[in-house]
């Protein structure tokens, strides 16, 4: 084909009945005319036109199907939410909601109102506070409680979340004033005890979520900080980071924590909680309120359908936390997940072949949880990835691995389908 025997734009959607066919028709025609030039046949306009049209109507923000092993994965969403949760976002979004409206005054309301009750009974605090995530509720904290003053922090919990996103450079743009203490590997309560003087304004301590130093190693009980911080009339914020409200060993739950005497800790929703992203405060009523009072609070205040979600998802944390799917995925016995792998084999042709999944999500970094996964050849990798829906496993020595810790039961047939159409 040349360029002469291009169709124009008209004729090559007269046919076509359908809003996006002429931006689709000049993206195709643009496109054949780099190919011819560069010497390749652009092939039937008219197939390309349809794809460019279903490419256009495909939304960007899709449903994967996770076989990583990584439970919370921060490229992929982190927690799925549970079916309950789902169904409080589904109403709360079908129509108008009493997101800031009291029903039994007629007056207007607080819509951190909705989960406080359920949020003090789960951790223990005397109030809670919600915003969009958790830095959002760290940079709250210090905004409110810190601005111009001084926080004191050690060194080994200065660290780096995803994305670049530093602790120092979180207290900076609260205003707040960092003073390190201790050093990188080791820090006492005493070194908290020197630091103190007259501008400090709290002590912050920093749970490492996602690294841990080890050797020749010492931080202080959370205790004996909250002891030091106490004796000077200061408040302590603990950021806990992914937040566990249940048993989780080696994740401080938000209970433990206030009971060991944080005044407030900051912890986030669609981590270990299983919930939607959302940033929690809770603790001392006093504070919470400065916290609320603050300007800063409206900027980042959550929408209706993540306190929707966040409800749906704390309720289940009192009747039922093994529906939670994280729980359920962290829980789950090695020998449930090899039944799934065993029967995914059988769908796919592939092998079983034992692995480790991970947590993820900035917590547990060192826990290695026993899984199993259905083994293919890894030229399926990218086919899956693109296909629909995309599957999403882990390429290695030569496999694509297809952990089955991450997949449901449900899920067995669609994934059997996509391998099988990536088969062609």
């Amino acid at each position: 084909m040349e360029l002469r025997d291009l169709p124009s734009v008209d004729e090559l959607v007269r046919d076509v009945d359908d809003p996006l066919a002429v931006d689709a028709a000049r993206l195709v025609l643009s496109r054949a005319r780099e190919e011819i030039r560069a010497g390749v046949d652009p092939g039937d306009l008219a197939t390309r036109l349809t794809r460019e049209l279903e490419a256009a109507r495909r939304p960007s923000l899709r449903r994967v199907l996770n076989a990583t092993g990584v439970i919370v994965h921060t490229n992929l969403g982190r927690a799925p939410l549970a079916p309950e949760a789902l169904a409080r976002v589904q109403d709360a979004a079908r129509g108008y909601s009493n997101l800031e409206l009291d029903l039994e005054e007629g007056e207007r309301g607080s819509r951190q109102d909705h989960l406080a009750a359920l949020l003090r009974r789960l951790t223990g605090a005397e109030s809670a506070l919600v915003v969009n995530n958790n830095a959002a509720a760290v940079l709250l904290a210090l905004a409110a409680l810190a601005e111009g003053r001084e926080v004191v922090v050690s060194r080994g919990e200065l660290l780096e979340i995803g994305d670049g996103f530093r602790i120092p450079e979180v207290l900076a743009r609260s205003g707040a004033l960092l003073v390190e203490v201790g050093t990188t590997n080791r820090t006492r309560a005493a070194d908290y005890e020197r630091a103190i003087g007259p501008e400090t304004a709290l002590v912050l301590r920093v749970h490492q979520s996602n690294f841990r130093v080890v050797g020749f190693t010492e931080l202080p009980r959370l205790a004996e900080v909250a002891a030091v911080a106490h004796r000077h009339e200061l408040p302590l914020v603990d950021d806990l980071g992914s937040g566990a409200l249940g048993d989780v060993p080696g994740e401080p739950s938000a209970r433990e924590s206030l009971a060991a005497g944080a005044d407030l800790v900051c912890f986030s929703g669609d981590k270990l909680l299983g919930g939607p992203q959302a940033g929690i405060v809770a603790g001392r009523a006093d504070l919470v309120e400065r916290l609320r009072r603050h300007p800063l609070q409206r900027a980042v205040r959550v929408d209706k359908l993540s306190l929707a979600a966040l409800e749906g998802t704390l309720q289940l944390h009192l009747e039922a936390p093994a529906r939670i799917p994280v729980l359920r995925m962290l829980g789950e016995n090695a020998s449930v997940v090899r039944a799934r792998a065993e029967r995914l084999a059988a769908l796919t042709g592939g092998t079983v072949e034992e692995t480790v999944a991970r947590v993820g999500g900035g917590a547990l970094p060192l826990a290695e949880l026993p899984s199993f996964a259905c083994a293919l050849d890894e030229s399926l990798a990218a086919p899956l990835r693109v296909g629909e829906p995309p599957v999403i496993g882990i390429v290695r020595d030569g496999k694509l691995l297809l952990d089955c810790r991450t997949l449901a039961d449900d899920e067995l047939d669609e994934v059997a389908l996509a391998v099988a159409a990536s088969r062609g």
